[in-house]
């Protein structure tokens, strides 16, 4: 069965879709909730209210844009909501650093090295860098989303990076000594 089927039956709140739907997407999306919540069980959390939305909300889209897309928003605003819940969402504010040419992290990092390396961010860190490099958002979008000026989500993911640079180096080097 097609997307757009399945998408027509869960409209039609048809469970067997809604499962089909779910077996598809739920691996795909559980890495993107992974990526903002350190704790797997949160993430778990964080994937079914998604899911619940997007089978309640269904019928609000139109077929424009990417359907994928849309549920990844969906459960990125669920991840969001869980961080601000707990409380955790402070974000480490430090001397913010003039932004100039953005630099690479490195070409060639395993998405499991990525996850372990986001893990051992600061939240605020790794939800800057999760909003603005891999999920496209720009800086206006980040501060609006968030309730932060657009100087502090920029400073945040250039700290992100450096941050990042610095944990890859540290396990190169470590894999390098074993």
């Amino acid at each position: 069965m097609n997307l757009e089927n399945i998408i027509l039956l869960c409209k039609s709140q048809d469970a067997r879709a809604q499962k089909m739907l779910y077996t598809d997407y739920s691996p795909m999306l559980f890495s993107v909730a992974k990526r903002y919540l350190k704790n797997e069980e949160d993430a778990e959390d964080a994937l079914i209210e998604a899911f619940f939305k997007i089978f309640t909300k269904i019928k609000s889209f139109q077929n424009q844009g990417s359907f994928e897309g849309w549920m990844r928003k969906i459960v990125v605003n669920e991840c969001l909501m869980k961080l601000r819940k707990k409380r955790n969402f402070t974000l480490a504010l430090e001397e913010a650093y003039d932004i100039g040419e953005q630099e690479m992290i490195t070409p060639n990092l395993a998405y499991q090295d990525l996850l372990t390396v986001l893990k051992n961010l600061p939240t605020g860190y790794r939800t800057i860098f999760n909003l603005y490099e891999i999920e496209g958002y720009k800086h206006r979008e980040i501060a609006e989303q968030l309730g932060i000026s657009i100087n502090t989500s920029k400073s945040q993911l250039i700290l992100a990076k450096k941050r990042i640079r610095e944990l890859i180096k540290k396990k190169q080097l470590a894999e390098r000594a074993s």
